[in-house]
């Protein structure tokens, strides 16, 4: 074992060197890696002095204590490579907090795999020893007659036998089998053809590697009964478990121990196919004829992929990892459930990707439920009426375009417009509302990604936010999945009788990539080469937000899907598809932009399909001629440009309207309550800005604000519990107005 120490302490330096590749780490780690080429050169000398060992009669007899004996040896190895793992984290600390985590979370994954590979040699000499190799042979009989017991022929069987009349039958066992149990297989196998017509042709192998028990394989299906595939599974859970500290090595440790001393393989049944053909993240199967769109299938290298074509003679799937690792002719299992995610309050606050896991190195997500990422919609019974206000903050969205809770309102316009600032004001104006928010980023630079992430964390949002990340980086496959995946995480809170606020940026970039995807799989291009799908696409990922009825618990998903356009262009494919899929749209100009309108609404183009019912009473009272204002003032802004006279009562409409947009005007990561928007527009409305310079209105805002909860504490309480205001209370908010207004005079 000490070779092994030896071997593991050198890849574990060799991966820090090429992760980090700085002076400082080599510097810190040149002794150390000197002194392991030291003792590598003195093993090799020593073993090539030594003389052959001979086989000792009297060693099958140690058999339990030989495994535990091994295993407490691994245990001290995994302990001494933890306490390395440790002392390079300490060490790196100059290098930023998080970079440590992630170089410490990835010599754990080498050292978990070392480890397993170690202790699966152990197990395999052990087995090959007395009394574990009687045992296993004597339950020949028992695994046959269990396997024979549960065989059938799937659809997929009856369909190949339909086509070539034969079904081929393989019985793989780790050693020579009695020739009468291959005689009780193939009757078996013969009488199960006879009822539906074909023959069988058996083969029988032997497979040292499948270390004890046999394997029985019928077209697709595997039926296993081996040591092989129970360490299969142990490796599985092992992978998914957290190895933070020493004592889970332990854990993990003794469990193994005790599960290869008792070991009792049980019948486990899948199916296998074979690659034909892998290229540019896209793979093609034979075999597996019984799978479905959607699922997962796991490859001999251990990567993952999920299927998204199916033809009758090939499957075609999207590989979510490195698919360079995957070869031709290797054989690919099917997992057997639909790709998912995990979900649950443990991902709040964090950075994962479509897949879900992590990539802001905060370390293991331990999150205990998972969700398919393409479900079923909520039907129209299963839903409530939109009714209830979901506030971004912003005035120009809160007064004209309202948003309610269980909505679909897009955010269009053309790049650099202010697309993703309002859904991040969206999102930092939910902080303490008991609202979950989930951004979905699609095509983005890491550093975009990155800057997102710092500014939601700095105004207190990331409590409750989680960042679905798929960068311009990543695979086509992994960014189709990316909407899916946040939508499934939102389901999660939806039908947990919360209220989730979900952001799309931007399902113009997921189109583009469902498209790459779908020319891989040689599908036929329609209209601007997309498949003829994109809408089913589309249209599937955003009914799945709602509004569930009080019996479902109440929870809505409101979803804000970015698209974008070019050179303002709305009638392109894609943005009509969004458009007509979804309950409005909020239009960005970019003339208005560069005007300095922020956000560039275009009221013209701008609607909202539920309207004043996603509205408090208050600002539906006090927004209620706003729309119409600003459509004077823009026409008449129109014909005064040709440069006529105009009269007073004109140029007052102009100097309103002019003012009304001002008020509109909102910086970034500044949202405001709704009864500050409401009496904002109010006083505006009311002509109380009438006489204050353009450029003067962020001072009155701020001032008008200020002056009500100083001097006004009741009429202000009033405006906050989003009522309609009398005719009396009303008087008295203009009488307020008018002292605020001799106040700045």
């Amino acid at each position: 074992m000490k070779i092994q120490y030896v071997i593991i302490n050198f890849l574990i330096l060799a991966g820090l060197l090429v992760l980090v590749g700085r002076k400082m780490v080599k510097r810190i780690f040149s002794d150390r890696r000197a002194r392991i080429l030291r003792e590598l050169d003195e093993v090799d000398e020593i073993e090539r002095a030594a003389p052959p060992e001979k086989p000792d009669p009297d060693r099958a007899a140690m058999g339990d204590e030989s495994l535990t004996a091994a295993g407490e040896s691994a245990r001290a190895n995994l302990a001494q490579e933890q306490a390395l793992a440790e002392s390079g984290v300490a060490q790196m600390e100059a290098f930023g907090e998080r970079e440590c985590r992630e170089i410490h979370r990835i010599m754990i994954q080498k050292t978990k795999r070392k480890f397993f590979q170690v202790m699966k040699e152990n197990v395999a000499r052990t087995f090959s020893q007395e009394p574990y190799l009687s045992r296993m042979r004597a339950k020949e009989a028992a695994q046959v007659d269990e396997i024979l017991s549960r065989i059938e022929l799937t659809p997929g069987d009856m369909a190949y036998l339909r086509y070539h009349g034969v079904l081929y039958v393989t019985l793989t066992s780790t050693y020579k089998l009695d020739p009468a149990l291959v005689k009780k297989v193939d009757e078996a196998t013969t009488a199960l053809l006879d009822m539906v017509g074909g023959r069988t042709s058996l083969w029988v192998l032997e497979d040292p590697s499948l270390i004890g028990g046999l394997r029985l394989r019928i077209g697709d299906t595997v039926y296993d009964c081996t040591v092989a595939e129970e360490l299969y599974h142990f490796e599985k859970s092992i992978s998914r478990a957290p190895v933070t500290s020493e004592e889970i090595v332990g854990a993990v440790l003794e469990e193994f121990t005790q599960k290869a001393q008792t070991t009792e393989p049980k019948l486990h049944i899948y199916q296998l196919g074979r690659v034909l053909q892998i290229s540019d993240g896209i793979c093609w199967m034979d075999g597996l004829i019984d799978i479905m769109y959607g699922e997962v299938v796991e490859f001999d290298c251990g990567e993952r992929g999920m299927v998204l074509d199916i033809q009758p003679q090939r499957v075609g799937c999207v590989v979510f990892g490195e698919y360079e690792t995957i070869e031709s002719g290797s054989k690919v299992r099917r997992v057997g459930r639909i790709a998912s995610v995990p979900v649950g309050d443990a991902l709040l606050g964090r950075v994962v990707n479509p897949i879900g896991d992590p990539i802001d190195g905060e370390g293991y997500i331990y999150a205990t439920e998972k969700r398919p990422v393409e479900c079923r919609a909520p039907g129209i019974l299963d839903r409530a009426a939109v009714t209830k206000p979901l506030h971004t903050g912003l005035k120009a969205i809160d007064s004209l375009v309202p948003i309610g809770r269980g909505q679909r309102e897009l955010i269009i316009g053309d790049r650099q417009t202010g697309k993703t600032s309002i859904a991040l004001d969206a999102i930092i104006n939910q902080k303490g509302k008991d609202t979950v928010c989930i951004y979905v980023a699609i095509g983005q630079k890491d550093t975009t990604i990155a800057e997102i992430r710092m500014r939601l964390a700095q105004y207190g949002a990331m409590e409750y936010t989680t960042i679905v990340a798929a960068t311009a980086s990543d695979s086509a496959a992994i960014q189709y999945m990316a909407p899916f995946a946040g939508t499934a995480m939102a389901e999660y809170f939806m039908y947990a009788g919360r209220d989730v606020l979900i952001i799309y940026d931007d399902l113009s970039k997921h189109a583009v990539a469902y498209r790459e995807l779908s020319l891989l799989l040689h599908r036929p291009s329609g209209r601007e080469a997309y498949p003829g799908d994109i809408f089913y696409l589309h249209s599937r990922l955003l009914e799945r937000s709602a509004h569930l009825s009080e019996e479902l618990g109440g929870g809505s998903i409101t979803a804000l899907p970015i698209i974008e356009t070019q050179a303002g262009d709305i009638s392109a494919y894609i943005p009509t598809n969004v458009i007509s899929i979804t309950d409005g749209q909020i239009f960005l100009e970019s003339e208005l932009f560069h005007e300095g309108q922020r956000p560039a609404i275009n009221v013209g183009l701008s609607v909202s399909r539920v309207g004043g019912a996603a509205q408090t009473k208050l600002m539906k009272q006090m927004s209620a001629s706003l729309r119409t204002k600003l459509a004077q003032y823009r026409e008449l802004a129109d014909f005064t440009q040709l440069g006529t006279d105009v009269d007073e009562d004109t140029r007052r409409t102009l100097d309103a309207g002019a003012h009304l947009m001002e008020a509109l005007k909102q910086g970034r990561f500044h949202p405001l309550e709704d009864w500050q928007q409401a009496l904002l527009l109010f006083a505006v409305s009311e002509g109380c800005a009438d006489g204050v310079a353009l450029e003067d209105m962020e001072t009155f805002e701020k001032e008008l604000f200020a002056f009500f909860e100083k001097n006004c504490g009741a009429l202000a309480d009033g405006l906050k519990t989003g009522k309609k205001q009398t005719p009396e209370q009303l008087a008295d908010i203009r009488t307020a107005l008018g002292e605020y207004k001799k106040s700045i005079a």
